[in-house]
């Protein structure tokens, strides 16, 4: 599937297209005759305007060239049949199913699972379960024991308490009882989640049956969400590349610089190893319970009470931290949560629900009578083959007679059949023939709904028609760059000769290997200055400046570049020592041991920047091709007049 990478290809290339109005609309620009009218571009513009990040795209006349050469792009695909393939008709027929999902379901269920959902996720609940093993499609009399069997236990329970039995009956294979701790919303099956907020703290739930067998939950807790935390933190990775001695000694002696009352944020640019943060002073997202892959991270941080606090170092699998806190924020306001949570309903067990009202609405709409039909012609054709997947339709089936209709679509008993003869190849339960028939017949009808719905929706709905026809073009293109530029750029020999022939654009920087000296006073670095020309080593410097219950001055040592964290602007590269420079609120003294001059990096080392600007080059070389294919014809007073336009309302 192609659908991850369809959104960075809209970003870049903005294909939306929305539907051009009537052809009195002025014609902005056309493409070897065909129209482009004004009403489509000022609609793709300002749709658009808030994901450019470049503000000369906002210009009329750059967006122009942009969406000028994605009219070429499209020409271009149509001309070499794109929008013929098997393969593009099949992906595009797969996301307007998906997409109709959204613009068919009933909303008023969507909305009430949604509300509950919030609720379920501002609280955590406190429980723990036993649980009889028993398989969805196991037989009546399995599943009577099971149903049986917990029951006595939950009598247990009521008399000899609920974790006595609990412990004593888990085997880990037909019985479980588990300790589950607190969880929130989404965090279990519905059917457990239901059964666990609906049970007051310090009561047992009656058994209720989910896909794993039969349960009883006691809950112990419930409490609010604690929400958000916003944290900045220091890293020390386990595995430092930087030859600076052992991560936790180097952690404590940051550490202890903090509690001297040295800036938490200086110190997380000088020396934090999370360079995605470390530039920020180490500032970090905000995140919830259970949304980190380090819970021992998450709990230091809900552990920290007022903002300003700092953690004690502490290891994760990541390396050695020190965490600040920043921001408490409790769960978000519904309004901006509800679009998240109506994704996750849609994913969750929640849907079937979802899924039979929105059957219930469309039979309505289709006057679809609730009692079903005369079924017995069915039931007299089935035999024992069909459980053993080899039945098949009689030769004198009646297979033009009418079964029902959907709107203006009739569906035959052949259709039916065929449906049953399809689903033979499920497992079935061994079941009476009417019964067989029946369930069938009602999976039929509801899928024939759905597919009706979903395929006349276009016609019905004419947002859906918009986004359609958007995802419709932006696929095309895809498969053009994809077949044009992006498998082009794969030929290792035009990415060699062009890698030769622009060898200027992939040398390393220049860099140095070098000690650097960090205080947050001048006059420590003053005395290792004086030190490190004596000839002493850093250890012996470290002894000297620094005791355990005072740290002075931290050491960096390794090869950088200019744009280290630890290197000021303002320092020209320089073998030997160097001045004290004021540096991220501190100051830093430089020892350069080595100036290492910037090289040619081997091909190997620089592919995936070559690869990245050969496509760029490609494509470029291609848009000129194409414009001398297709002629482009604009407008210039209406042009004139869309500037004029969209000047008065930015």
């Amino acid at each position: 599937m192609k659908f991850k990478f369809f959104s960075i290809l809209v970003v870049q290339c903005f294909v939306f297209k929305s539907y051009a109005q009537t052809a009195t609309n002025d014609i902005l620009f056309s493409v070897d005759g065909d129209p482009v009218y004004v009403s489509e571009f000022l609609r793709v513009y300002n749709k658009n305007l808030d994901l450019v990040q470049d503000e000369s795209q906002k210009d009329v006349d750059e967006y122009l060239t942009l969406f000028t050469n994605y009219k070429l792009k499209l020409k271009e695909a149509k001309a070499l049949g794109l929008n013929e393939k098997e393969s593009y008709k099949r992906e595009l027929d797969t996301y307007k199913k998906q997409l109709a999902k959204s613009y068919i379901s009933d909303t008023k269920v969507t909305d009430a699972l949604v509300e509950e959902a919030y609720e379920r996720i501002s609280h955590d609940v406190n429980a723990n379960h036993i649980l009889v093993r028993v398989d969805e499609e196991a037989s009546p009399q399995d599943t009577l024991l099971a149903y049986n069997e917990i029951l006595k236990l939950r009598e247990r329970t009521m008399e000899e308490g609920f974790e006595t039995v609990r412990k004593q009956v888990h085997n880990g294979k037909t019985i479980f009882g588990e300790e589950l701790g607190y969880f929130t919303g989404f965090k279990m099956v519905y059917k457990f989640e239901n059964a666990a907020f609906n049970t007051p703290v310090g009561e047992i739930s009656k058994p209720f049956r989910t896909r794993f067998g039969y349960h009883i939950v006691k809950v112990f807790d419930k409490r609010k969400s604690r929400g958000e935390r916003t944290v900045a933190h220091i890293m020390i990775g386990l595995n430092s590349t930087d030859d600076n001695g052992d991560p936790e000694i180097r952690i404590n002696e940051i550490y202890k610089k903090i509690i001297q009352g040295e800036d938490f944020e200086a110190l997380a640019k000088q020396f934090s190893e999370d360079k995605s943060s470390a530039s920020k002073g180490g500032l970090l997202n905000p995140f919830s319970g259970g949304q980190l892959s380090a819970p021992e991270f998450e709990e230091k941080a809900f552990e920290l009470e007022n903002i300003g606090d700092v953690s004690q170092p502490f290891m994760t699998k990541f390396g050695w931290h020190i965490i600040k806190l920043y921001q408490k924020t409790p769960i978000a306001p519904f309004k901006i949560l509800k679009p998240e949570l109506e994704v996750k309903v849609k994913r969750d067990d929640r849907s079937k629900l979802i899924d039979e009202a929105l059957y219930s609405k469309l039979k309505k709409q289709y006057h679809i009578n609730e009692e079903q039909p005369v079924l017995d012609y069915f039931t007299s054709i089935l035999n024992e083959n069909y459980f053993r997947r080899t039945w098949s339709l009689p030769q004198d089936f009646t297979a033009n007679k009418l079964l029902l209709k959907i709107g203006n679509k009739a569906l035959s008993y052949n259709d039916f059949g065929q449906y049953l003869l399809k689903s033979q190849r499920s497992f079935q339960k061994r079941e009476p023939f009417s019964v067989v028939v029946k369930k069938n017949y009602e999976t039929f009808l509801n899928s024939s709904l759905v597919k009706y719905k979903e395929d006349n929706l276009e016609f019905e709905n004419e947002d859906f028609a918009h986004v359609v026809n958007e995802y419709r073009d932006g696929l095309l293109l895809f498969d053009l760059m994809e077949s044009t530029i992006w498998n082009a750029a794969k030929d290792s020999t035009e990415i060699q000769d062009f890698y030769n022939s622009h060898k200027a654009n992939y040398y390393t920087p220049e860099s140095i290997n070098t000690l650097v000296a960090s205080s947050s006073k001048q006059k420590p670095l003053k005395k290792v200055a004086k030190l490190l020309n004596e000839g002493l080593q850093i250890d012996q410097i470290k002894n000297l400046v620094n005791s355990n219950d005072n740290i002075e001055v931290i050491f960096t040592q390794g090869n950088m570049d200019a744009n280290h964290q630890s290197i000021p602007k303002e320092y020209k590269f320089k073998k030997g020592l160097s001045k004290i420079y004021k540096h991220n609120s501190g100051y830093v003294l430089i020892q350069t041991k080595e100036i290492i001059p910037k090289s040619l990096k081997t091909f190997e080392e620089a592919k995936g920047l070559v690869i990245s600007d050969y496509q760029e080059f490609k494509e470029a070389q291609w848009m000129k091709e194409l414009r001398k294919k297709y002629k482009v014809v604009i407008n210039a007073d209406v042009l004139k007049e869309v500037r004029n336009e969209v000047k008065s309302k930015l």
